[in-house]
């Protein structure tokens, strides 16, 4: 990812996993089917509205 992009990403803690896009911060009217994100490297990208996503430093990902 750039690093704009990552500048500009939404961060996330474990206590938010899973992640899901549309996010509860997205407007109703800007929303799209919900989708969960699959993080690599610990960043994750919309594929419908292209928000990125990343985890906060020293998040730990649990296997379900």
């Amino acid at each position: 990812m750039s690093t704009a992009t990552t500048t500009n990403a939404v961060e996330l803690e474990g206590k938010d996993l899973p992640a899901h896009c549309p996010n509860p911060a997205i407007p109703l009217w800007s929303s799209h089917p919900r989708v969960f994100l699959d993080f690599h490297h610990g960043e994750a990208k919309c594929p419908y509205c292209g928000t990125a996503y990343r985890l906060k430093p020293g998040t730990v990902v649990g296997h379900h």
